[in-house]
C-alpha cells in the first residue's frame, strides 16, 4: 500500500473522523500494535536522514522568502511553510497530485535533469484573486488557466527560480530556468516511474484559502550534491559566505551605496495666474517669492533632505549643504 495519500483519500480520512465513522484513538492503537513494517525492494531509500535534514532546511528558507514575496506582491497574509520531506517513487508522487494542478518544470542549470513544482489550484486562484484586486473567495472550481491567467500567474510566480538559487546558495551555485507550465500531471516525463525522487510538501494559506506546494527533485539531478549535502559542510559553507561577505550590515550598507538617487535643488517658488503663464516670452524674469541669501532645499528622490546655499565652484553652479532639512524645518 502506499505511504502518499491522494486528495480524495485525504479527504475521506478527514470526513470519517469528523462523522465519528473513525476514531483517532484506535488509529493510534493499531500503529502501537504493528511490530512489524514491510518493506518493498522497489522503493530505493537514496537519501539519508541527514540529507533529507539538510534539505528541510534549506526549503524552509525557500519558504521564508516565498512568503516575503508573495505577501507583498498580492498585499495579503501569507503563510507558506515546510510539512514533509518524502523520498518515493516518481510513479507514486504523479498519482498523489490532483489531475488538474498547475507545475513549475524548471532547470537547474548545471545539474542533469528537471525538477518541478506542483501548486494546488485553490492556492493558485487565490493569488490570481487578489491579484486582479478581487477578495478571495474559496473554494473555486478546478480548472485549466486561460492565457491572461497563466501571464499574470507567471508575473507572480515567476521569480521562484531566484528563490531557488538563494535557498541553495550555501550548497552550490545554481541558475534555474523556468521551461514550462503544465496542467496535467500524466503528460510530465521528469523521470522514469521506479526512480526515486524527493518530495518537499509546503502548506500555504492565502487568507482563508490554504492548500499544498509539493517540489519534486529526482535523485539524478541531487546525485553531484550528495557529498555536500552534510550537516557539517552545510555549516562551513555558511560560515564562509558570512566572513567572505562580512556582517550583515556591511553588506547591506554595501547594497546600499550602489544605489543611485536623484537630487535636486528648489531654488524658490512663486504663484502666477494661467493668463501671466501663457503671457510668458522669452526673456522674462520671474521673482521667486524668497530672499536671495535664504538656505536652499535639496530633495533626495523627491523628498527634502538637505538644507544648501548657492554659489559657483570650478566655473559651474553649485550648492553647499549646510544642515540636515529636518533640523532646521523643526526649529522654525
Amino acid at each position: 500500500m502506499s505511504d502518499v495519500l491522494s486528495q480524495a483519500e485525504i479527504d475521506a480520512l478527514l470526513s470519517a473522523l469528523t462523522r465519528g465513522e473513525l476514531s483517532a484513538e484506535e488509529i493510534r492503537e493499531a500503529e502501537g500494535e504493528r511490530r512489524i513494517r514491510t518493506y518493498d525492494f522497489r522503493r530505493a531509500m537514496r537519501f539519508s536522514k541527514d540529507h533529507i535534514r539538510i534539505i528541510a532546511r534549506i526549503h524552509e528558507h525557500f519558504a521564508r522568502l516565498m512568503t516575503t514575496h508573495l505577501s507583498g506582491q498580492l498585499r495579503s497574509v501569507i503563510h507558506i511553510q515546510v510539512e514533509t520531506v518524502d523520498q518515493l517513487p516518481y510513479e507514486e508522487f504523479i498519482r498523489s497530485i490532483p489531475t488538474l494542478t498547475v507545475l513549475q518544470v524548471l532547470e537547474l542549470t548545471p545539474l542533469p535533469g528537471k525538477v518541478v513544482v506542483e501548486l494546488n489550484p485553490q492556492v493558485v486562484f487565490a493569488m490570481l484573486d487578489r491579484l486582479m484586486g478581487g477578495a478571495i473567495k474559496g473554494p473555486y472550481r478546478e480548472r485549466e488557466l486561460t492565457e491572461i491567467e497563466v501571464a499574470l500567474f507567471k508575473r507572480v510566480t515567476g521569480v521562484i527560480g531566484d528563490f531557488f538559487a538563494e535557498a541553495w546558495r550555501n550548497i552550490a551555485d545554481i541558475a534555474p530556468v523556468l521551461r514550462n507550465l503544465e496542467s496535467n500531471p500524466q503528460f510530465l516525463q521528469l523521470a522514469m516511474p521506479n526512480e526515486t525522487v524527493l518530495v518537499i510538501t509546503l502548506s500555504a494559506r492565502i487568507g482563508p484559502v490554504s492548500g499544498l506546494i509539493n517540489v519534486c527533485l529526482p535523485h539524478a539531478t541531487l546525485e553531484p550534491l550528495l557529498p555536500k549535502l552534510s550537516t557539517q559542510h552545510f555549516m562551513d559553507a555558511t560560515r564562509t559566505r558570512r566572513s567572505s561577505g562580512g556582517t550583515e550590515e556591511q553588506r547591506l550598507q554595501q547594497h546600499i551605496f550602489g544605489m543611485q538617487a536623484e537630487v535636486t535643488v528648489i531654488l524658490g517658488s512663486t504663484e502666477l495666474t494661467m493668463q501671466e503663464v501663457l503671457d510668458l516670452q522669452a526673456g522674462d524674469v520671474i521673482p521667486l517669492a524668497a530672499p536671495i541669501r535664504a538656505p536652499l532645499t535639496v530633495c533626495v528622490n523627491g523628498v527634502p533632505t538637505f538644507l544648501a546655499s548657492v554659489g559657483r565652484r570650478k566655473q559651474r553652479y553649485a550648492v553647499r549643504v549646510v544642515s540636515p532639512w529636518k533640523e532646521v524645518s523643526g526649529s522654525e
